[in-house]
């Protein structure tokens, strides 16, 4: 009887969810709605532990507790991505229970689409990095709507090094309105506690970071700096994930995401699918080197001049992922002439 041929699946909701445990033949052994307790969960599945070959979890946003609980228990777990399954399309109606039975299903059969668990020994690093990402957006938002206040009132446009310069003596000289410079001297105090806050994450993940190797190596990489090397090396996680380089920069959204017949475009698939993080990289990392090297200036702009600066840019960010993946894998640095000859 410790023949492991049981299924479990658990459909993941942000305060409770729904376990489904099957047999080889389908037959449903369990199914129960549980609350997300670690502790409440294992008694569920205790009665099957020995003979659950795995179990799938849906990739919700909260899915960091239940994985490592069920690793921690020595349970095999599939990581699903739920974007990728398809359901049958001959439900009349779908619930909790039988999206659970579906996935079960779908893992008995092997064919289940499964995501990526990243190492639990960088996932707070890496969560941290997000952090400063969302932060840095807001500083921009702050910016942005200090550059809108100055030019709705008097016509010109300050720059963003202008407005970080900015201090509640010299807003008090320029700004004669009491009610518009209070505005602005709160908006600047939000810009200088996220400047701190921005610049304290950068220093404790650079410190763990610059002692590899591999972040070393992917600052070769034109374009590439600290921070988007830091973001490369904790988004992209083990290689040994992508069967090839193409897998890799499909996961950092840096080809097309169209359907195509008899040469025709026919739609778009979904372009969301990849890491967003990645994709942003990549992006910047194609600026930086637009700016920064005179052949990669080139590439640009003879792409540009046959399509648009946007798909040149993108193109640009296709090859320095390309070659980011290569250094990452083979342990050397860049070298330019592989990627433009």
């Amino acid at each position: 009887m410790n023949e492991k041929n049981l299924y479990a699946a658990i459909d993941l909701h942000s305060d409770n969810n729904f376990l489904a445990v099957i047999d080889d033949k389908d037959h449903r052994l369990c199914e129960k709605r549980l609350k997300n307790e670690i502790s409440v969960v294992m008694a569920a599945l205790s009665p099957f532990k020995d003979r659950i070959h795995a179990i799938a979890v849906e990739s919700t946003f909260n899915w960091y507790w239940l994985v490592d609980g069920l690793q921690d228990a020595g349970y095999v777990v599939q990581l699903v991505n739920t974007s990728a399954v398809r359901q049958y399309e001959g439900l009349k109606h779908s619930d909790d229970r039988h999206d659970a039975y579906w996935l079960a299903h779908l893992m008995r059969l092997g064919i289940l689409p499964t995501g990526h668990i990243h190492p639990r020994e960088h996932r707070a690093l890496r969560d941290l990095l997000r952090k400063r990402m969302r932060l840095v957006q807001q500083r921009t938002a702050n910016i942005l709507s200090v550059q809108n206040l100055q030019q709705r009132n008097e016509g010109a446009r300050m720059t963003t090094n202008q407005i970080k310069a900015q201090t509640a003596k010299t807003i008090a000289k320029s700004v004669s309105d009491p009610n518009r410079a209070m505005a602005l001297r709160s908006t600047q105090s939000i810009i200088l506690a996220l400047n701190e806050q921005i610049a304290q994450i950068e220093r404790a993940v650079l410190k763990q970071v610059r002692p590899d190797p591999t972040w070393k190596l992917l600052k070769t990489v034109w374009g590439i700096g600290p921070i988007l090397a830091t973001t490369i090396w904790l988004e992209a996680g083990h290689l040994d994930r992508f069967d090839d380089v193409g897998n890799f920069v499909s996961y950092c959204r840096c080809v097309k995401a169209e359907r195509t017949s008899n040469g025709k475009k026919k739609g778009e698939g979904n372009t969301r699918n990849g890491n967003q993080y990645l994709s942003w990289a990549f992006i910047e990392a194609a600026n930086f080197a637009i700016r920064g090297y005179d052949v990669a200036r080139r590439y640009y702009q003879r792409k540009a001049s046959k399509t648009n600066v946007i798909l040149a840019r993108k193109a640009l960010a296709h090859k320095l992922a390309r070659a980011s993946f290569f250094v990452m894998r083979e342990k050397k640095p860049f070298v330019p002439e592989r990627l433009f000859g």
